[in-house]
C-alpha cells in the first residue's frame, strides 16, 4: 500500500493480532462479574471490587513490561512472552469455571488464571501500542488516523467477544460459563500464532528495518548510560517515598493493598521518569504533559468502565431485554460500545486526516477534553431516564444505548488520541515506558471504577451507600456522582488547553 496516501501493512497486522488480544480480554470481562455472581455466589459490593483491583492492575504491569522491554528484551519478545501468559491465564479461568461447584477448588483458580492475565497483559499491552507508532516515520500525520484505526480492531475484538463468550457462558446455566472462558483463550492463541508468523515481514520501518528487535538500552553511548544511572541513595529515597505513599493510601484512607499499591505506583512511577538525568528540558515539559492528561483521562475511565460492573448489573436487573419475544443476555450489551466503534472510527479517521490537511485539527487536550464532555453528558441522559422511577419498574433498551452512543463518541476523542500523543510526545528511550506509564492511569480509574460500582443502590438493603457524604438512595444519584466528576474534569481541562499545547511544543 502506497506509503504517501495509505498505511503501511504492518498497521494491519498489529490491528489483527490486538483483535484477538482484545476477544479474549472483553470476551472474558463480559461474563467475570456474573460469573462471580451467579457461579461464586460473591455479593455485588465484593465482586465489583474483584472486578475493579483486576482491571486496575491489569493496566498497573504495564509500567514493567515496558521497563523491560525498553531495557532488556524489546518489543517483539515481551509481547510474546505476554501473550502466553494471558493464554495460560484464560484456561485457569476455564478449569475454575469447570469447577465452580467445588469453591475450594474454583477460587483459588479464579485468582490464579487474574494473576497470569495481569502479568501476561502488563509485557503485551504497552509494547504493541508502541510498534504502531514505530511503522512511521517523526512527524508523519498519518499516525493520529493510524491509532484511531488500530484502534477499531481493539473494538472489533470487544465487539464479537461479548457475543461469543457471553452467548456461551451467560445461557442461565452456571456450569457453561467454562466455554466463554475457552473461546477466550483460542482467541489468545490466535493472536499470538498470527504475530508469530508475520511479524518479520511486516512489523518494518519505513526504511524496512525491524521494529522492536533491540531495546533502546543497547542503542545508548557510554555517556548517557553513565548519566541514566540511579545513585543508591536516590533509590533508597524513592524506595521510601514509595512505602510511605502506600502506608498513607493503606492505613490512613484505608484503601485496601491492592488499591494503595494502584494508587502509590501512579504518582511514584512518572516522578522517577521525570527525575531522569538525561532528559533535556523540552522532553520534560513533553512528558509533563502526557502526565497532566494522564490525571484527566482517570476521570473518564473510571466512569466508562462501569459497563463491566454497574452498568452490567443495571442491564442485568433493570432494563428491559425482551426482544422478538426473546431475552438479550446483560453481557452482549457490552458489545454496543465497540460495535459503534467499529462504525464510527473510520469516520473519526477521516475526519482528523482532513482537518489536518487544512490545518484545523484540534490539538489532542482538546478532543480529550471533548471526549469527557461527551461522557458527561452520556450518564446525564441515563440519570434523568431513571429519575423518579420505581426500582422495581425496567427501562427501555434505548436509554443504555443512548448511553453507549455518546460514550463511544467520547471515547474516539479520547483514547486513540491518547496514544498517538504518547508516541508524538514520549522520547524514543522511553517509548514503551511512557506507555506503561499511561496505562498507569487506566489502571488507577479502573481500581477507582470498582469502588464506586460498589455503591450500585440495591433497594433490598436497609442501608444507603454514600460517597464524599452524599447519601445515594437510587440510580439517579448514583449516575449523577459520574456526571459532576467527568463533567468538572473536563471544563478544567478546556481551560488549561492553550499552556498544554504550548508544552507540548516545547515553548517555555
Amino acid at each position: 500500500m502506497s506509503q504517501s496516501t495509505g498505511h503501511p501493512k504492518g498497521l494491519y497486522l498489529l490491528f489483527f493480532t490486538e483483535m484477538w488480544e482484545r476477544f479474549s480480554y472483553y470476551g472474558m470481562r463480559a461474563i467475570f462479574t456474573l460469573y462471580m455472581v451467579k457461579a461464586l455466589l460473591f455479593d455485588k459490593a465484593f465482586a465489583s471490587e474483584v472486578y475493579g483491583s483486576y482491571t486496575g492492575l491489569v493496566y498497573l504491569t504495564p509500567l514493567i513490561g515496558g521497563y523491560v522491554a525498553d531495557r532488556y528484551w524489546g518489543n517483539r519478545r515481551s509481547i510474546l512472552f505476554g501473550g502466553i501468559l494471558m493464554a495460560i491465564g484464560q484456561l485457569c479461568m476455564f478449569i475454575s469455571a469447570s469447577n465452580y461447584a467445588n469453591i475450594e477448588l474454583a477460587k483459588p483458580m479464579l485468582f490464579m488464571g487474574l494473576g497470569f492475565l495481569i502479568f501476561g497483559n502488563g509485557f503485551f499491552k504497552p509494547n504493541i501500542s508502541t510498534m504502531v507508532g514505530a511503522l512511521y516515520s517523526e512527524g508523519d500525520k498519518r499516525v493520529d488516523s493510524a491509532f484511531t484505526i488500530f484502534y477499531m480492531g481493539i473494538n472489533l475484538g470487544a465487539f464479537i467477544a461479548p457475543l461469543v463468550c457471553g452467548g456461551l457462558g451467560d445461557t442461565g446455566n452456571p456450569g457453561d460459563f467454562r466455554y466463554g472462558f475457552l473461546a477466550a483463550c483460542i482467541g489468545m492463541v490466535i493472536s499470538m500464532i498470527s504475530f508469530e508468523l508475520l511479524k518479520n515481514k511486516y512489523i518494518v520501518t519505513p526504511s524496512g528495518a525491524g521494529v522492536g528487535l533491540v531495546p533502546t538500552k543497547k542503542q545508548q553511548t557510554k555517556e548517557e548510560k553513565q548519566a541514566a544511572k540511579i545513585p543508591l541513595s536516590t533509590t533508597l529515597i524513592w524506595v521510601g517515598a514509595a512505602i510511605g505513599l502506600f502506608s498513607l493510601f493503606y492505613i490512613g484512607l484505608n484503601l485496601g493493598f491492592i488499591g494503595s499499591a494502584i494508587y502509590a505506583t501512579t504518582i511514584i512511577g512518572p516522578a522517577v521518569i521525570i527525575t531522569d538525568k538525561t532528559l533535556t528540558k523540552i522532553e520534560k515539559q513533553r512528558i509533563s504533559v502526557i502526565y497532566i492528561l494522564a490525571f484527566f483521562v482517570i476521570f473518564f475511565w473510571a466512569a466508562f468502565e462501569q459497563a463491566g460492573a454497574s452498568l452490567t448489573y443495571f442491564a442485568e436487573e433493570q432494563t428491559d431485554r425482551s426482544l422478538f419475544g426473546s431475552i438479550i443476555p446483560a453481557s452482549f450489551f457490552q458489545s454496543v460500545n465497540a460495535v459503534l466503534i467499529v462504525i464510527l472510527a473510520p469516520i473519526f479517521a477521516i475526519i482528523w486526516t482532513t482537518l489536518g490537511k487544512k490545518n484545523m485539527e484540534p490539538a489532542s487536550p482538546t478532543k480529550q477534553a471533548f471526549g469527557l464532555l461527551f461522557l458527561s453528558i452520556g450518564y446525564l441522559v441515563i440519570a434523568l431516564g431513571v429519575k423518579g422511577l420505581d426500582p422495581t419498574i425496567k427501562v427501555s433498551m434505548m436509554w443504555l444505548f443512548g448511553l453507549y452512543l455518546l460514550h463511544t463518541i467520547g471515547e474516539l476523542c479520547l483514547s486513540p488520541i491518547g496514544l498517538a500523543m504518547v508516541v508524538k510526545l514520549a522520547p524514543a528511550k522511553f517509548a514503551s515506558l511512557l506507555m506503561g506509564v499511561w496505562f498507569l492511569s487506566t489502571a488507577s480509574a479502573n481500581k477507582f471504577a470498582g469502588t464506586l460500582s460498589a455503591l450500585y443502590p440495591d433497594p433490598t438493603l436497609p442501608n444507603h451507600p454514600s460517597f464524599l457524604g452524599f447519601e445515594i438512595t437510587g440510580l439517579y444519584e448514583f449516575f449523577m456522582i459520574f456526571v459532576v466528576l467527568s463533567g468538572i474534569a473536563s471544563v478544567i481541562l478546556f481551560g488549561i488547553t492553550k499552556k498544554l499545547q504550548t508544552m507540548m511544543h516545547g515553548v517555555n
